[in-house]
């Protein structure tokens, strides 16, 4: 089962002492990765949430273009890339691990591209990610 994000009912934007304490003890691999990301030219964050039904996320942006969606849940995090195919390719020639491979293979297919999402808890979960990232800034 999926953990569901931390904001669901929440109709207004969450401040930052209420996203670290849903993140709890992830709540420093957070910080980790949006200061890798910065480092990355990756920047800008704007929260946005469809439906109080969905909760809030966190887009990740570089210019006007999204790189990826953080969504805060209980304890951990989940991140979320849409690549298109040229991206994809890319991801399955790299060195993303096995498990990273098979949440390629199994992510759903829109029109927008390949949504690949992916849960955060602790910093050695962040290896596929930033390869991802890498991976979305190069196409």
């Amino acid at each position: 089962m999926e953990t569901p994000n931390a904001f669901i009912g929440k109709t207004t934007l969450p401040a930052p002492e209420e996203v670290s304490a849903a993140l709890g003890p992830s709540a420093q691999v957070w910080k980790q990765l949006l200061g890798w990301l910065a480092e990355q030219g990756v920047a800008d964050q704007e929260w946005k949430s469809v439906s109080p039904k969905y909760g809030w996320a966190l887009r990740m942006k570089l210019k006007k273009r999204t790189i990826v969606y953080l969504g805060p849940c209980d304890g951990c995090f989940r991140v979320a890339f849409v690549l298109g195919d040229k991206a994809v390719t890319a991801a399955r020639q790299s060195d993303l691990s096995k498990g990273g491979l098979k949440l390629l293979d199994e992510a759903a297919r829109y029109a927008e591209g390949t949504g690949v999402r992916l849960m955060v808890r602790t910093s050695e979960d962040l290896a596929d990610v930033r390869q991802l990232a890498r991976i979305k800034l190069a196409n």
